[in-house]
């Protein structure tokens, strides 16, 4: 539902080097939502009618296989290997980040398992747009034929589980934020505020709130007002933990600077929680980074869907799925280059699990 067909842009336009819009004859003369039209074979991209249906899919454009050939010249087509390349790399990092986080006991700790459920967001985008090329290869290639109210059902399947994965994120993040910002400023009392009980119940809740998210967006994924909540949600996000990062950087070096004033006091303990918000607010900036493209996708598929500037920015759309995969991949990295226990667990999961792998094929000879 998110995908934006590659339209053909005007010629005057040099940024797009194709051809005229043409509508389709089938939306003209039965003046139905797009997103239940076929695609003709020729590919003659049709325009969208709203608000009742943002643009044709992924999925349901590959279901015309010359359409979905077509559109590799129109638009950006990016290889099915790339996002299974991507998908599997994601999913082994992530896993590997909870699994360092459970098996190390200093990993024990309300951020660590905010960071936990960050990794779990990071895999379900991964997964799904990777199972879902999947599903579009064998489409492609005639191996799986399905109906197209099936493909219609699987497209918003696919497209709520991004839903809940950039809701999750988001609060994912906010949540590390609040954690850092009590760390710092409440250090004396933290472990009575963010005990582990109450870490438990605010991931709980998340998921829950995701998950509703996800079924609200299945249940009404024709309506426009959805979309526009959920970009309302990413900038209100984003305003409220840019304005926690900016008080607790502001305080805390003045926080930092009265403590290390004292003497024999140790510093040491404002400067971990210090290097740990920096981390953060790395984590965030590669999501607004990665995620952004996708926003403004959204907001140009509601604002100007016919507009010729915005047309050919829609047209890359695979192109901000990859950003966003790629944001899932670059996540665990952070976590092992900022910090020395995650580091070193990683480390000793893989050492152990290679070793595991030498005694098994030593064992067999």
């Amino acid at each position: 539902m998110w995908y934006q067909a590659p339209y053909r842009c005007e010629k005057s336009i040099s940024r797009c080097p194709d051809g005229p819009v043409k509508k389709s004859r089938d939306a003209e003369e039965h003046g139905r939502p797009l997103h239940h039209q076929r695609l003709n074979t020729t590919f003659q991209m049709q325009k969208p009618n709203y608000p009742r249906q943002l643009a044709a899919s992924r999925l349901s454009l590959a279901s015309e296989t010359e359409a979905f050939k077509n559109s590799r010249q129109s638009g950006c087509f990016i290889a099915t290997e790339v996002f299974l390349t991507l998908g599997i790399v994601s999913l082994l990092e992530n896993i590997l980040v909870i699994c360092a986080i459970v098996k190390n006991k200093n990993l024990h700790s309300p951020m660590y398992f905010f960071v936990c459920s960050l990794a779990v967001a990071d895999m379900l985008v991964s997964v799904s747009n990777a199972w879902e090329t999947i599903i579009i290869y064998l489409l492609n290639s005639g191996q799986l034929v399905v109906s197209d109210h099936f493909i219609r059902q699987m497209d918003n399947v696919f497209d709520s589980m991004i839903c809940i994965s950039v809701v999750a994120s988001m609060c994912s993040l906010l949540a590390i934020a609040v954690d850092r910002y009590v760390t710092i400023f409440y250090a004396l009392r933290y472990h009575n505020i963010m005990t582990m009980r109450r870490a438990t119940f605010i991931i709980a809740g998340i998921w829950t709130f995701c998950t509703g998210c996800g079924i609200v967006f299945i249940i009404y994924s024709d309506s426009t007002p959805v979309i526009v909540c959920l970009v309302s949600m990413f900038f209100a996000m984003l305003l409220l933990m840019a304005s926690l990062y900016s008080h607790m950087f502001m305080l805390a070096r003045s926080h930092v600077k009265r403590i290390a004033a004292l003497p024999g006091q140790n510093s040491v303990h404002p400067r971990t929680s210090m290097k740990a918000a920096i981390t953060l607010t790395i984590l965030l900036g590669i999501f607004i980074v990665c995620w952004a493209p996708f926003f403004l996708h959204l907001i140009l598929m509601i604002s100007c869907p016919r507009n010729i500037y915005c047309v050919c920015f829609m047209s890359h759309f695979n192109m901000y799925l990859i950003l966003i995969m790629c944001n899932s991949v670059i996540d665990p990295l952070i976590y092992a280059f900022r910090s020395h226990e995650m580091r070193k667990t990683f480390k000793e999961i893989i050492c152990c699990y290679s070793l595991r792998n030498t005694c098994g094929m030593s064992s067999k000879y």
